[in-house]
């Protein structure tokens, strides 16, 4: 009984390379650098990107941090099926919810009163990528409010790179309780610490963000003279 006890407790050494926290920490990144790697610079297919990153995950944790194998294993058996629900779950009916506005025209209506708003830029940018991608990731989150934003911009003038770059600097604020707080309730998990106290903490450092990225955004539209004309 204590023998199975003991192969059921894992002990995680945090310094395991060199007894070196930095190195330690570059090692276990290894798995994310693997998939930026295959799908940014090698354009491999995203399953196959993230089955490797999966493989080199079960490595790093085998080998540097000396997981036993099982246990290894059946951690990335329940990053699997975590991945399938709730996230792709969530996925899946966001895109659901889309394709549908799509077939029934209502997204070029919203698309088209988002244009009716104003002519200024700057204005569109704020509203349809912060405001509205805000929106798409509290509902869908994982990247969807970037796609959408992004193409509604492209709809009203935006130049394709930079309204790629706007919708994704535009979602680093609200992207904490994206996808109906599945980032802050998965940190609570891991952690061990109250879902309250998490979900409180980065409810405060939240709006520091909201304040700080729409000036981001204007100068990435309109340069200096949209952030001195923003305090006119």
């Amino acid at each position: 009984m204590s023998v199975s006890v003991q192969q059921l407790a894992f002990d995680q050494r945090l310094e395991p390379v060199a007894h070196s926290l930095a190195l330690s920490a570059l090692v276990a990144a290894l798995p994310l650098a693997a998939v930026l790697i295959l799908l940014g610079g090698l354009r491999v297919k995203a399953h196959l990107a993230g089955l490797t990153g999966l493989a080199v995950a079960v490595l790093v944790g085998w080998l540097t941090f000396a997981m036993p194998l099982g246990q290894t294993l059946s951690a990335g058996a329940q990053g699997v099926l975590f991945g399938l629900f709730p996230i792709m779950w969530i996925v899946v009916n966001a895109l659901w919810v889309y394709r549908m506005t799509v077939r029934t025209h209502h997204f070029d209506i919203l698309r088209r009163s988002f244009g009716r708003l104003s002519d200024d830029p700057r204005i569109q940018a704020l509203v349809v990528a912060f405001c509205f991608g805000a929106l798409l990731e509290a509902l869908a989150g994982f990247g969807a409010p970037v796609a959408i934003s992004a193409v509604m911009l492209v709809a009203l003038g935006f130049d394709p790179v930079k309204a790629a770059v706007v919708a994704l600097v535009a979602n680093t604020a609200p992207v904490a309780f994206g996808a109906m707080g599945t980032p802050v309730v998965t940190l609570a998990q891991v952690t061990g610490l109250p879902l309250d106290t998490v979900a409180s903490v980065v409810g405060r450092q939240t709006p520091l963000l909201a304040l700080v990225v729409p000036l981001v955004l204007v100068g990435l539209v309109d340069g200096r003279r949209g952030l001195r004309e923003t305090w006119l």
